[in-house]
């Protein structure tokens, strides 16, 4: 079975665009492209990866379908759609034609409003997705969590994956609201969880790996070993580690799992849920 990384980032550093890579993040102000993620995924045994949108834009999906054309190991596009778009079945039906666009994302933790997503012309935006076989990525913080709830049960049907475990804040070990609303949405079949982007909602420099355990437990335990997956946030990773730390963390917790479960959550997973060739 393919070993697939199911979440990391291409981007050409533009300081206006990318404004959110602070000075905190200076490590990251710089180009990342296929060319410097493909021996890193080599070295540690991955056959291919998805990548999903930094940049809201349409712009964003041809940069991306561009690396995507030129490098067979990326095997899937999360990108951008404007949901909300009186146009948005149109939008959907001309992007439908790129095979490797596999699902959009939009980046409800930024919104003022925390229930963005349950607004009409969202959700009318999200009711459209299935026609065309996308999948949702939901990049949200906790408190979006119960939010995030009720937009899945209206659409049992689509496909959605939590980015991130929803960012808990594991600095200050807040877990239990956010263990119970995630219990609450793994309930639905219709959803994923990735498990990523972990090492940047800790202390950036002083990490354990076993600060993650509680919240890796929390989620297998919720979602169980098919719909959870692995993605490394790489370059996003790197302000807090490397991506040979990051993967190390989940090589290491799922070591005592079977060579089935280990399949489904370094690639099996993702290719079930983003259809990948």
């Amino acid at each position: 079975m393919l070993r697939i990384d199911s979440h990391q980032h291409f981007w050409r550093f533009d300081p206006v665009r990318d404004s959110w890579i602070n000075e905190d993040m200076a490590v990251i102000q710089k180009d990342f492209l296929p060319q410097d993620l493909k021996p890193l995924l080599d070295q540690h045994g991955f056959d291919g990866c998805v990548t999903v949108q930094s940049d809201q834009s349409y712009d964003e999906n041809r940069f991306q379908l561009d690396n995507a054309s030129r490098n067979d190991f990326i095997k899937g596009i999360v990108g951008w759609v404007e949901l909300v778009s009186p146009h948005i079945e149109k939008d959907l039906d001309y992007l439908s034609q790129f095979e490797k666009l596999k699902g959009f994302r939009h980046v409800l933790q930024g919104e003022k409003d925390r229930a963005f997503m349950l607004q009409p012309s969202f959700m009318n935006g999200i009711s459209l997705l299935k026609k065309y076989n996308f999948t949702y990525d939901i990049l949200i913080f906790p408190d979006q969590l119960q939010h995030s709830l009720e937009l899945v049960k209206a659409f049992p049907a689509q496909p959605f994956v939590i980015d991130h475990i929803a960012k808990p804040s594991i600095k200050d070990k807040n877990i239990n609201g956010w263990k119970k609303d995630m219990k609450a949405i793994a309930e639905h079949e219709n959803v994923y969880c990735k498990i990523s982007g972990m090492v940047t909602e800790t202390d950036w420099k002083q990490w354990k790996k076993n600060d993650f355990t509680p919240y890796i437990d929390t989620v297998v335990e919720a979602f169980g070993t098919d719909r959870i997956m692995y993605g490394s946030d790489w370059p996003v990773c790197l302000v807090a580690g490397s991506y040979e730390k990051v993967a190390g963390i989940v090589k290491d917790y799922f070591a005592a799992f079977s060579s089935a479960e280990q399949d489904l959550f370094f690639g099996g997973n993702a290719i079930k849920f983003y259809n990948l060739n």
